[in-house]
């Protein structure tokens, strides 16, 4: 699969959060991976996208919290493999603290992940047929990180938009987005509310 291969993307969310599926042909990555116990609708949601399971290469979360990244265990018993950044890797098993039983959650399993760092992020997704990277964008949780494509869309996750972020938590997310900006974004695809241009200030985030 080339990069140069045309990047689509389309949101397959339900339950007011994003999941977005970035393809390059048939060579698809899904970002952020449902809520625990949601397989059945996601898979429902998929093939009313045309979009075959089997097409995902790699789902990725842009952080540890039950709706972005609850299904994740599902998806890999199915063949999806999960791409995990390194910094997130000590984020994985405290997320099962914010789950009940009647949540169906399965826990990750640590040893079969693809494990990268940042910089080796450009080259994995290049053998998918995508243009882009994974940066490091701390705010909403330490673990939180953004894929951003070659061509200006990005995805930020719960990344807290600037003017709500606490006192304790301001600079790290203005941060975050400078280097969003620096690296050039310019439409944000957030884990919840619409797409919209850069230059804007992003929606609040509801939870």
């Amino acid at each position: 699969m080339s990069a140069a291969a045309r990047t689509t993307i389309v949101n397959a969310g339900y339950r007011s959060t994003n999941y977005w599926v970035v393809s390059a042909g048939a060579s698809r990555l899904l970002v952020d991976l449902g809520y625990p116990g949601t397989l059945g609708t996601m898979r429902a949601t998929l093939k009313r996208l045309g979009i075959p399971l089997e097409e995902i290469r790699y789902g990725l979360a842009t952080h540890y919290h039950i709706d972005h990244a609850g299904l994740a265990q599902d998806l890999k018993q199915i063949g999806v493999p999960l791409l995990v950044l390194d910094t997130q890797v000590s984020a994985i098993p405290l997320m099962k603290r914010w789950t009940k039983r009647q949540d169906h959650y399965l826990d990750i399993s640590m040893y079969d992940n693809v494990t990268i760092s940042f910089g080796e992020s450009r080259s994995v997704l290049e053998r998918i047929g995508i243009a882009g990277e994974i940066v490091p964008t701390p705010g909403h949780s330490d673990d939180s990180v953004s894929l951003l494509l070659d061509d200006g869309s990005v995805f930020t996750g719960d990344l807290t938009p600037p003017g709500l972020a606490g006192e304790d938590a301001a600079d790290v997310v203005a941060k975050s987005w400078r280097l969003l900006r620096e690296r050039g974004a310019t439409r944000i695809h957030p884990g919840h509310g619409p797409l919209r241009p850069m230059q804007t200030e992003p929606p609040a985030v509801v939870e």
